[in-house]
């Protein structure tokens, strides 16, 4: 989300269980200070507002170079002239090969003047130097660097990833003559629709209670200023939530500077708020190359980028508009190798593959007329089968719609159910006991959960399980995914978790990241088993829907007690095989917890909702020739169309 990459919890976490983590690239020795000279300016916007940047400048001025521009509201530490970071551009092949450095921060951020506004809407038809924006900000500062920065090429380019990802679309809309190129990599599009704060309805709880504990407001300008972490006093986050009760209680935990997540959990239906910061009908006006990056297990920001990607598309033909996405956690790309994610392996260094042969060409060619790379279309990732893939569209033009429908007994097939099959099954859902969303302690969102097994949620008796015989050949699914269900349920509200798992075989060999394990036969005094991988239920993709939004987010309805309604939804897209041998999984629960808030159950305003407003609720999903409930998928139906690159 606005995340500053996360730095506060998440890479701590990474550092001290690595292997959940996507490892790190070894550091490259490159001094920057031997090679770049840094200057601090505070850059007058049209309204009068200076913007505090720092640029570093290579000391090799035997020949010019493009500006490569970073601006964030996480601050551009370290400040002062003799400070230097220790790495400038997307990957180290930008600091040897050599850019003019920009880093700026946003309005009212850190040391910049303005105020902040969160993902400061943009500004269609402007009538006065007042009427100041992103784009606005961003053509100013390259019109002003342009002229009082020596030996530039004339030409400027922008990247940055999650906050700074927005940012970077926010500012190329209505782009200067001298911006060539931009990268939105996991980028902020529609807060709402699928990004950091609401998944179908769905309050991202523990993501956003944790960014907010960090992402205060400022008066500006200040320095960074030293800040203790939040004390949640435990490090079991289900125990943490749970204990708070309604999610209205978490206000107060934050004190006078929560108005910034006050307004996340009060704005809880698609209002004015959300829609004037949604950025997607604003992507005109776009002259420069667009390159939009992703990561398939990005926790916070994984619609964002194909949201960014089809908008430039629909609104700016005339570009190239390029979307990669690989096997990576939120900004992984840039910073680890991307061989593995917990105990789901990849095969090759994914993120170095990227970073040498997508991002820095990408940025050659558009700044500094190297030869052309000739990115396609769409450059992703297959899981699964673990090889790139190149597309002329995304998602791919053969891919063919099927449905995968639920069966009785469990079953789940392409073949819709006949009219024998047993009407429903049922659950009970106690939103006292919602189900976790891993099988471990954490009081963050650990990345992994987007991979984790889930066979600790398959032998809960709240959530439903389906499932296909053992494949007999590899099924490729890529794009959207859609549940269609029909659903009832005894309360007034609920929600719908559906989710997409890939069931390993059961000679499946145990990970290499996984050390010897004792013979279980022969021993027993060696405590519990250590992880295997046979059977596992490696997730794919899961999102939530609330229940009352159906119809409308704008304007949601309750469920009448025991009547069966359809809910259709969207999740995220995928590019995943399910090789022959293994089974398709779909598990459906109404509590995902706390990685979403609980249901009350009823139908209440949830932020302002009472313990007692918090029900069981009996859920019921129907599967019959009249009633036939399963997930919408695209199958490529010819892979030849895709070049495969390892």
């Amino acid at each position: 989300m606005k995340r500053p990459h996360r730095l506060s919890v998440f890479v701590f976490v990474l550092l001290i269980t690595p292997l959940f983590a996507q490892n790190r690239p070894e550091t490259p020795e490159f001094q920057v200070k031997e090679h770049y000279t840094k200057y601090e300016f505070r850059i007058p916007m049209r309204d009068g507002v200076h913007l505090f940047t720092s640029v570093y400048v290579p000391k090799d001025s035997s020949r010019s170079y493009p500006f490569l521009i970073d601006r964030t509201p996480y601050g551009v530490s370290p400040y002062g002239v003799d400070q230097y970071r220790a790495h400038l551009g997307p990957s180290p092949d930008f600091d040897k090969s050599g850019y003019i450095f920009v880093f700026q921060d946003v309005r009212g951020r850190y040391m910049s003047e303005g105020q902040f506004i969160e993902m400061r809407p943009h500004i269609d038809k402007r009538k006065s130097n007042k009427d100041v924006d992103d784009s606005t900000d961003l053509y100013d500062t390259i019109d002003w660097l342009l002229k009082n920065v020596p030996n530039n090429n004339g030409k400027a380019g922008i990247w940055g990833i999650s906050y700074p990802g927005f940012y970077t679309s926010a500012s190329m809309i209505d782009s200067h003559p001298a911006l060539k190129a931009a990268s939105p990599e996991a980028p902020m599009t529609n807060l709402f629709m699928g990004d950091d704060a609401y998944h179908g309805g769905a309050f991202m709880l523990a993501a956003n209670f944790g960014f907010y504990a960090f992402f205060k407001p400022q008066e500006n300008p200040q320095l960074p200023k030293p800040a203790a972490p939040f004390d949640f006093g435990t490090q079991d986050g289900y125990e943490f939530y749970l204990k708070v009760g309604p999610i209205g209680n978490l206000s107060k935990l934050l004190g006078s500077t929560s108005f910034l997540f006050d307004d996340q959990i009060h704005h809880d239906t698609y209002d004015e708020y959300w829609k004037v910061r949604n950025l997607a009908p604003h992507m005109k006006n776009i002259h420069c190359a667009v390159l939009t990056v992703g990561g398939w297990f990005d926790a916070e920001d994984l619609q964002g980028p194909f949201t960014t990607f089809h908008s430039v598309d629909q609104n700016n033909p005339d570009i190239f508009n390029g979307l990669v996405v690989g096997p990576w956690v939120h900004g992984g790309w840039a910073r680890y190798d991307g061989e593995h994610l917990g105990r789901a392996e990849f095969a090759s260094s994914t993120g170095e593959f990227y970073r040498k042969n997508i991002v820095f060409p990408f940025f050659e060619h558009y700044l500094k007329d190297a030869p052309d790379p000739k990115l396609p279309k769409a450059y992703v990732f297959e899981t699964g089968t673990n090889v790139w893939r190149r597309y002329s569209a995304w998602p791919p033009k053969n891919a063919e719609s099927r449905i995968l429908y639920l069966q009785p007994n469990g079953g789940l097939a392409f073949e819709a159910p006949k009219n024998d099959s047993p009407v429903f099954d049922e659950y009970v859902s106690d939103p006292t006991k919602p189900v976790p969303f891993v099988n471990y302690t954490d009081p963050d969102v650990p990345q992994e959960y987007m991979v984790s097994d889930q066979r600790f949620a398959a032998s809960r008796p709240d959530v439903l399980v389906y499932e296909t015989p053992v494949l007999q050949e590899d099924v490729t699914l890529v794009g959207p995914v859609s549940p269609k269900l029909f659903v009832s349920t005894s309360g007034t509200d609920s929600d719908w978790d559906v989710k997409l798992i890939d069931v390993y075989p059961q000679d499946y060999p145990d990970s290499k990241l996984d050390g010897p394990r004792e013979d279980r036969n022969r021993r027993t005094d060696v405590g519990p088993p250590s992880f295997t991988m046979a059977g596992y239920q490696q997730l794919v993709r899961g999102e939530p829907f609330r229940g009352k939004f159906r119809h409308s987010f704008e304007k949601p309805e309750p469920f009448t007690p025991g009547t069966v309604e359809q809910v259709d939804f969207t999740m995220q897209d995928v590019n995943h095989t399910f090789r022959r041998g293994h089974r398709i999984m779909v598990q459906i629960q109404s509590s995902w917890f706390p990685l979403t808030d609980r249901n009350p159950q009823t139908f209440v305003n949830i932020p302002d909702a009472k313990p007692s407003d918090f029900v069981k609720a009996t859920e019921r999903v129907y599967h019959t020739e009249a009633q036939p409930s399963g997930i919408g998928v695209l199958v490529l139906a010819n892979p030849g169309e895709a070049e495969e690159q390892n």
